[in-house]
């Protein structure tokens, strides 16, 4: 499959007030989140690299005790293994990126 239209891929809750639309390839998976205002990310980690880019909202997060907030343009690379935690400061859009995929969320 080359091409896809994220209109056509059914939304998940994964926690309260995280909805995302998720597409896997052979190495990765792309997770279009809607995030609800005020709706916290508890602390976690995965084996999983993460790059997570701000399309939409404020997003204030935290990764290996350092925090920032989050807009539009900004990136933030999450290695594997790393602590990392947030809080949707506004209704938000972000679009992560998950190397090796995440064989939970399919």
């Amino acid at each position: 499959m080359y091409f896809l239209n994220t209109q056509d891929i059914a939304s998940k809750t994964i926690i309260d007030g995280y909805h995302a639309k998720f597409i896997h390839s052979k190495n990765m998976t792309l997770a279009f989140w809607e995030i609800e205002e005020n709706k916290s990310l508890p602390e976690h980690s995965h084996k999983h690299e993460q790059v997570a880019q701000m399309i939409e909202g404020e997003f204030e997060m935290t990764i290996e005790g350092k925090t920032q907030i989050l807009r539009p343009g900004n990136i933030a690379i999450i290695p594997s293994n790393a602590r990392h935690s947030g809080r949707a400061i506004t209704n938000c859009k972000i679009l992560d990126v998950f190397y090796p995929i995440r064989e939970e969320y399919k």
